[in-house]
């Protein structure tokens, strides 16, 4: 059986909304996260740091609601004759968003907080598992 990019997208992104949710809640109800402790894995830190909000806006709940995005476009992609026509590029232009954005968060991670946090790299994997899909289905889309 044959899995296709939005079945299997739908899949990556409802585990997505579950850790981008979790990370919300945490940050709704002030609260710590689960995490492993030592090394360089230290969720409290990632999630209280100054990059951890934009305009006080928590990072989290901007992943959650461009999942929610990304989610809802594949759902209505059939049904509204815009994304009918042109739906695959603009979710492929969400997820590339998305991914580049995934990539600045490991990177600030690794190199200005100097901690990361099993949560937040869970989601970006997510991201970038949906990104590869994605840029396959387009690929695959233009040799048509």
């Amino acid at each position: 059986m044959k899995l296709n990019t939005r079945t299997f997208s739908i899949f990556i992104l409802l585990l997505a909304l579950i850790v981008s949710g979790y990370l919300s809640f945490l940050k709704i109800a002030n609260a710590n996260a689960v995490c492993i402790h030592g090394g360089a894995f230290d969720c409290g830190t990632v999630l209280h740091s100054k990059w951890s909000e934009i305009n006080n806006i928590p990072i989290a709940w901007l992943g959650f609601f461009t999942n929610l995005l990304i989610l809802t476009l594949i759902l209505l992609e059939k049904r509204v004759p815009l994304l009918q026509e042109s739906g695959a590029i603009l979710i492929f232009g969400v997820v590339l968003f998305a991914f580049l954005y995934s990539v600045y968060l490991v990177y600030l991670q690794a190199f200005r907080i100097q901690a990361y946090c099993v949560w937040c790299l869970t989601h970006e994997a997510l991201i970038t598992v949906l990104f590869v899909a994605w840029l396959r289905e387009i690929l695959v889309t233009l040799n048509e």
